[in-house]
């Protein structure tokens, strides 16, 4: 049997380095490397061409010289402030059949904007803190919000990336100064009830549960000493990771219903245990962190998945998956 061509897009600018857990993941499953498509040739005004080549779609990159017709696309590690000038392409992939779980521009939307993510899970009953969105409010319209939400909240974009622009507010002077740092980014932000997220032994902690389809295939529990500070591994968070069978059912569950909601049908879930289970957010391409471990707990199984969604692309969807959903 001929090896599938498998294209991997994806930003080069990204710190992350998932591409390089996916390529050893298309490796292993297929003993040929991926084709590497540079993402912003794709991105609106970029070069890339995609057209249909029979009932097929063909890429071309002049700009790397490329000239081919992949049987799946891997679309991934796309930093969050780029992916809307993908939209374009992602509706490509949708209208050509191609195997592929980028999902389409809704989901990815509607998962990268928290404030819909918060739309979403009040509609679907997903279980979070309460929370409001603020657009340059005045000092007397946060103030309000403040006292509301118990002046223990949490202060974020609505669109962010890595927990570098999210503060821990719980003084009148520390909900001014963040409502200046989004009013000079000119972004929307939201201020969330704390969930209390601290262990007994005084670590702020979190989970984050990768989800495929309607399973979870890994967890990690995210502990933080400075417990102001978000629980990212970026932000000095130490990852402890579980198997499925290891997290907590009620968990599991919201993680999955979490995923569903927003319309992914690959993601990672932040959420806490704590106030009966809540989601945090929903990441469109959550980042690897432990070589070995991830690669073959979460890069595998995701490429598999768009093995087993090839045949069924070219004659429709594989049910649980999406071919382009």
């Amino acid at each position: 049997m001929t090896r599938p061509c498998i294209a991997l897009i994806a930003d080069p600018t990204s710190p992350e380095g998932c591409r390089e857990y996916l390529a050893d993941a298309v490796e292993l499953l297929t003993g040929a490397p991926p084709v590497r498509v540079d993402s912003r040739h794709f991105a609106t005004g970029g070069t890339g061409r995609a057209a249909r080549h029979g009932n097929r779609l063909r890429l071309q990159v002049p700009e790397q010289r490329l000239d081919f017709v992949p049987d799946v696309v891997l679309l991934y590690e796309i930093p969050p402030h780029h992916r809307r000038a993908l939209a374009g392409f992602q509706r490509v992939l949708d209208s050509h059949g191609v195997a592929t779980l980028a999902a389409g521009p809704e989901a990815w939307r509607t998962a990268t904007e928290k404030n819909l993510t918060v739309e979403r899970f009040l509609r679907d009953g997903i279980a979070q803190m309460e929370t409001a969105v603020l657009s340059r409010p005045s000092a007397r319209e946060a103030a309000d919000v403040f006292e509301r939400l118990g002046r223990d909240t949490w202060a974020r974009p609505v669109v962010g990336t890595g927990g570098s622009d999210t503060f821990h507010v719980t003084t009148p002077a520390q909900l001014e100064r963040a409502a200046v740092y989004y009013a000079e980014r000119d972004t929307d932000w939201l201020l969330s009830r704390d969930a209390g997220n601290v262990t007994a032994d005084g670590l702020r902690h979190q989970f984050r549960v990768f989800v495929l389809g309607d399973r979870v295939v890994h967890a990690r529990e995210h502990l933080q000493p400075a417990t102001d500070t978000p629980c990212n591994t970026c932000q000095g968070a130490t990852a402890v990771h579980l198997s499925a069978s290891e997290l907590p059912p009620r968990l599991a569950e919201l993680a999955v219903a979490a995923t569903a909601s927003v319309g992914l049908p690959f993601a990672g879930v932040d959420l806490a245990v704590e106030n009966g289970g809540v989601v945090f957010e929903v990441n469109v391409q959550p980042a690897f962190v432990d070589g070995e471990r991830e690669l073959h707990a979460v890069a595998v199984p995701y490429v598999q998945a768009h093995l087993d969604a090839l045949a069924p692309a070219r004659g429709g969807p594989r049910p649980g998956l999406t071919a382009s959903a």
